[in-house]
């Protein structure tokens, strides 16, 4: 038996090919992003562990909120003097490092990465860890001097004697770039901007009495957690405490997050591609053995018992998956080696010379590779055990083939019940966390109640989708529409495989314009301001830009917003974490806001607090409560619940978790010197909004990092945003159409093979080489188009889910993208011809005697 598997095994190997195709596929993205995020994270952990002090002082992070609100934590600089006379302690020294801030030229460009990396500006000194070196001119000595790391003056073209300006939280300054440093490490995609540190504590930090935090060394024969312990034994819990190994740890940390995204990313696309695979895998082992009957029939009549024939068909399995997970693994290790590459794009500078290839990798892989293979076979393997020794004797395929579908339609039925009462139960949820859940089981129920059933579908959907080929094309369309309709298990798994892809892609796009028709009734809805004005990157920018917007000709109404970090203790005893806005007296003449009790006044009036309804119902909290609030200054107050908005109505960007919102003045009292997160401007009466937008961009000319934005244009960036998901969904649909072509490829070519004498006979009565070709692409395209139907009806109907649960957060329209739905239709139908061309090429090759006599 072991023989003859292996010698079956060969003989069907290009029958295998398509199929261990999508196995390499699976592999390829496990292994990949495997490979990837080691050698990323191996990469950084040294980075970090050769540039980290051995004990670090930093301020002590109190509040948890995502959301920018420009402030820079600090430590008194004098804490550096005090730290010197620890035992143990043979240097300290001041940090005034501060991230995102920008850089300008002498033509008003951002120097700086243009990819979502950071520009941070630090002191300039040097220690045996410092990731740069001075590699030409000299270091800065004075309030006007600057050195520029050297990837980033090679890719803006700036050199030695250049004037920049920095845009920092006190204010603008202008530098003359006096030296170039290189990283003698790994460069994780930032600028780097150094100053001496008197100008980077007075510039940078507004004051020469803080830093940032305080890097300290030990002496020798001093460890970094007895030194830490001393430190903590002089200064008490006031401070963040680190050593080298825990300050690497935490910015690995916080690197993670960065990894996980692309990790995850690609195990989503090797999920598509394992599920859509299946559908291929069970489809080519379903075929061979039924083109195989008569073999596993000789097989049983010369003794072989059914476990034999089994396990026959789940060696062949095993050795496809083992063939198609050593073939991923190498694709694998080629995919790692070109996301490296696209780092270099982002400034990431990675060496594919350092790739970390872990024993999880290989064991993923095979793991992912096999398993896939084995468990897809299982079934087919079962049917082959079993065949009768009589079907040695005559021309029969493996029974089941043509098998009742009552199981299907049963088992179908009661999924596709379960599913329909949790999509249901989702839509008339009131709690997002219960919808969401219900969402997910309905979606998953769904998705197996239509795999399951589809072959029910198979005849009455495709004599209504061929029911004109016989008047179009005459009996070669009718021979079409039958090839498809004889067996629906093997149609209908094969349209299934390209079902989940055209799902995927409908729902998604359900949902993302749903979201985006929601996010502009807001917009119009909320949005009363001409123009809004942010940075790009959404952080904050210092006062001064908010000055040059004031004294800009033709303003009339300017309302700042600014966020800081609170915490506030609710009444049920929760303490949440969350970014308050505060505002300008006048938002109501720049925004549109609806309240469930008091209003825009009693909100922004002194110590008082607007909340969103349903986040005060949650918690219990009524107006005219006075909730312990906790600002990132460390001061604590007591603000008055004064009005409670309407969520319901949207927040066009005006709230945060919660919708906590109070005056600018009280955030300034407790929260001083924060910065500027938008701008919400109203024309002067008499000066029209085109010439009042030229006016403010000819102001903040010199600020190319801030945008001037009016409705249309905050529309525009909403939907850019929701584009992106819509683009990873894209991608998802590209990889499971390719998968899936692959399996009508197989199908298609398996087909033509078991109908072999079929086609000469066929051939011999008189039907062309071009009928023929037609006949077959034909097949395809009905087949492909009926996948595409189930998959565009079942991903409406997620849609549809989706955008209930998306109604719970404020998001109330529901829109369809037509034109979406057209080009799938459309493409399917490409999709079929496309993968018709080899089958159909290779069937109109076939002698036609040699084909005749085929057994």
């Amino acid at each position: 038996m072991l023989k003859a598997t292996l010698r079956g095994f060969l003989a069907h190997k290009g029958r295998l090919l398509l199929s261990a195709l999508a196995v390499v596929l699976s592999v390829a993205f496990v292994a990949g992003s495997l490979i990837f995020s080691d050698t990323v994270a191996r990469t950084f952990d040294r980075l970090f562990a050769s540039t980290s002090a051995d004990v670090t002082v930093s301020p002590k992070k109190q509040i948890d909120t995502a959301l920018p609100s420009g402030e820079t934590p600090t430590v008194p600089a004098a804490l550096a003097a005090q730290l010197a006379r620890v035992d143990g302690v043979a240097a300290a020294r001041i940090d005034a490092a501060v991230s995102n801030i920008t850089i300008i030229d002498a033509h008003d460009k951002a120097v700086g990465p243009t990819t979502g990396g950071p520009t941070i500006a630090t002191n300039w000194y040097v220690t045996q860890r410092s990731p740069v070196k001075l590699t030409s001119g000299h270091e800065p000595r004075g309030p006007h001097e600057a050195l520029l790391d050297k990837d980033t003056a090679d890719k803006k073209k700036v050199r030695i004697g250049d004037t920049l300006t920095v845009l920092a939280g006190p204010g603008s300054f202008k530098v003359d770039v006096v030296g170039i440093a290189t990283f003698t490490t790994t460069n994780p995609g930032a600028a780097l901007v150094f100053l001496d540190t008197p100008t980077a504590q007075s510039r940078l930090l507004g004051t020469a009495d803080a830093a940032t935090s305080i890097s300290v060394d030990a002496a020798p024969g001093v460890g970094d957690d007895v030194l830490k312990q001393r430190i903590a034994d002089r200064l008490g819990g006031r401070y963040e405490l680190r050593t080298a190994a825990e300050q690497a740890t935490s910015d690995a940390a916080q690197l993670g997050g960065f990894l996980d995204v692309i990790k995850y990313l690609m195990l989503g696309f090797a999920g598509i591609a394992v599920l859509v695979g299946i559908f291929l895998i069970v489809n080519t082992f379903s075929m061979l053995i039924a083109q195989r009957t008569r073999e596993l029939g000789l097989l049983r009549a010369l003794g072989a018992d059914r476990g034999q024939v089994r396990r026959s068909v789940l060696l062949e399995a095993l050795l496809l998956g083992l063939a198609g997970s050593t073939l991923g693994l190498a694709a694998g290790v080629g995919l790692a080696v070109g996301l490296i590459a696209l780092m270099s794009l982002f400034g990431m500078n990675l060496s594919a010379a350092e790739m970390v290839f872990n024993w999880p990798t290989p064991v993923a892989a095979y793991a992912v590779g096999v398993g896939v293979t084995f468990v897809s076979a299982y079934l087919p393997a079962r049917r082959a055990a079993k065949v009768s020794p009589m079907a040695a004797l005559v021309d029969a395929e493996v029974a089941g083939s043509g098998r009742p579908l009552r199981v299907r339609a049963v088992v179908g039925a009661l999924l596709g019940a379960a599913g329909a009462a949790a999509l249901a139960g989702c839509a008339s949820s009131t709690k997002a966390s219960t919808a969401s859940s219900l969402l997910g089981l309905g979606l998953v129920f769904t998705l197996i109640a239509t795999v399951v059933a589809g072959p029910l579908l198979v005849r009455p959907v495709i004599r209504v989708l061929g029911g004109a080929f016989p008047a179009v094309f005459g009996p070669v369309g009718r021979m079409s529409q039958r090839n498809a309709l004889r067996n629906p298990r093997r149609t209908g798994a094969t349209a299934s495989a390209l079902m989940v892809g055209i799902a995927l892609v409908t729902g998604l796009s359900v949902a993302s314009s749903s979201m985006s028709k929601s996010f502009d009734q807001q917009i119009d809805r909320v949005l009363g301001a001409d123009f809004v004005i942010q940075n790009a990157n959404f952080q904050p920018f210092p006062q001064e830009i908010t000055e040059r917007i004031r004294a800009t000709q033709g303003v009339g109404t300017v309302v700042r917003q600014r966020f800081a970090p609170v915490r506030i203790t609710l009444p049920d005893g929760r303490k949440a974490d969350t970014a308050a806005s505060g505002y300008d007296q006048r938002l109501d003449d720049v925004a549109h806001l609806t309240y469930a009790g008091g209003g825009t006044a009693q909100a922004l009036a002194a110590d008082g607090l607007a909340m969103d309804k349903t986040y005060a119902h949650d918690h219990d909290v009524r107006i005219g409560d006075s909730l312990p609030v906790l600002f990132s200054s460390g001061q604590q107050a007591r603000l008055n619940v004064a009005a409670l908005t309407d969520m319901n109505q949207g927040s066009g960007g005006f709230a945060t978790e919660g919708a906590l919102f109070m005056g600018l003045p009280t955030l300034e009292r407790y929260v001083p010197g924060g910065q500027d997160a938008a701008v919400y401007v109203n024309a002067a009466g008499g000066t029209p909004a085109d010439r009042l937008r030229a006016a403010l961009k000819t102001t903040l000319n010199s600020y190319p990092q801030v945008q001037v934005r009016d409705q249309s244009d905050y529309k525009k960036l909403v939907h850019d945003q929701i584009a992106v998901l819509l683009y990873l969904v894209y991608a998802l649909l590209g990889l499971a159409i390719v998968i899936a072509v692959l399996g009508v490829v197989n199908t298609l070519a398996l087909s033509v093979v078991e109908r072999t004498r079929e086609i000469g006979l066929l051939r011999a009565i008189g039907l062309s080489r071009v009928q023929l070709r037609r006949m077959i692409r034909l097949e395809s395209v009905v087949i492909a188009v009926f996948g595409a139907l189930l998959g565009l009806a079942l991903g409406m109907v997620w849609g549809v889910a989706v955008q209930q649960v998306l109604a719970l957060q404020g998001l109330t329209a529901f829109a369809v993208p037509w034109s979406t739905i057209v080009a799938v239709a459309v493409g399917s139908a490409v999709v079929g011809l496309v993968a018709a061309l080899l089958p159909a090429l290779r069937a109109s090759r076939m002698n036609v005697l040699a084909a005749i006599a085929h057994e």
